[in-house]
């Protein structure tokens, strides 16, 4: 009988640390094989790819909590790389890089409209915003990426400071506990799980709902197209591709991390984690070596097996009531 109490509260804490635990999980299995992936490069460059991601995911998690999502994202990433690089070649550093976080502001300002306003479905809108973001992508380009001829700029992401660390990954933490104080300790961040929470309810209770969600998907766009500028000072170029997998990626490893896409819940330490996590799953498969189908097939796994967990706890805690 103990031993079945302690199965059934076992598997109730990986319901409720499902991403966590994933990723303890990966870091003991690692601990056999005779790998890298403790060295202190490796341990780095993990969270150094996951820094453009974790920027972008700071203003998108905003979104979910309000019960949005902004699947515009992948095409603002992209925009926002090529135009700074382009930007470059008649204005300074900083004044190119303002003019796309401004242009980032302005899309999330029309994809606020679209969906406060005009009352269209987030999803569907926000997609199609992404897709003429990535025409507008293509269409400079002709498809071809875009070299920055400073190299100045490429010093952004990737200087480094006590030489270990880059500046790329202090962005992404500054990024990450500015939101999350901006959630935890602001009117605006207790307003935003309110709406998300019940939308009437936060409007019948004086907070201006409507203002709320709006300036979350500005906030959003603002630090997509931060993303699309470290991205491109990273990599020293911008590209049309850049943004393909990241509206999902980044939307899935908050939900993952316990941030939910019908609002009011979550925040940025359950998307970090969430995000993290997959990020150390392709770094563990790599490690070791797996080929590229059976990566996508041990991802799809992982992501339903968290995603059950969570609806476990969900159905648990109904069951409770």
């Amino acid at each position: 009988m103990r031993s079945r109490d302690l199965g059934k509260s076992l598997f109730k804490l990986a319901s409720k640390q499902k991403a966590f635990l994933a990723i303890v999980a990966m870091l003991i299995l690692m601990l056999f094989p005779d790998t890298r992936f403790y060295s202190a490069y490796n341990l780095l460059d993990i969270f150094n790819s996951a820094s453009v991601n974790l920027i972008i995911a700071a203003g998108v998690t905003v979104v979910i909590i309000c019960a949005g999502c902004d699947l515009s994202i992948g095409g603002l990433l992209s925009l926002s790389s090529i135009m700074t690089i382009m930007l470059l070649e008649y204005l300074p550093i900083p004044l190119a890089i303002l003019c796309s976080l401004v242009f980032g502001l302005i899309v999330g300002f029309i994809n606020g409209f679209l969906v406060v306003h005009q009352k269209t479905e987030p999803f569907v809108i926000t997609l199609g915003i992404g897709m003429v973001l990535k025409g507008i992508c293509l269409q400079l380009t002709n498809a071809v990426p875009v070299s920055a001829k400073n190299p100045d700029y490429m010093m952004i992401s990737n200087s480094k400071l006590f030489g270990s660390i880059t500046y790329l990954s202090i962005a992404m933490v500054v990024v990450l506990v500015i939101m999350y104080c901006v959630l935890r300790y602001t009117q605006f961040g207790r307003n935003c799980y309110a709406v998300g929470g019940d939308y009437e309810v936060a409007v019948y209770a004086g907070i201006n709902a409507r203002k709320t969600k709006w300036t979350a998907f500005m906030i959003s766009g603002v630090t997509a197209a931060l993303g699309g500028v470290m991205l491109s000072s990273r990599l020293n170029a911008g590209s049309p591709v850049y943004g393909d997998a990241v509206p999902l990626l980044i939307h899935c490893g908050a939900v993952i991390g316990g941030t939910s896409l019908t609002g009011g819940k979550g925040g940025i330490p359950q998307t970090f984690i969430g995000l993290l996590s997959l990020v150390v799953l392709q770094n563990v498969m790599n490690m070791l070596h797996v080929g590229g189908y059976v990566q996508l097939l041990i991802r799809g796994i992982v992501i339903v097996l968290i995603l059950w967990l969570d609806n476990f706890e969900v159905k648990r805690k109904l069951e409770a009531v």
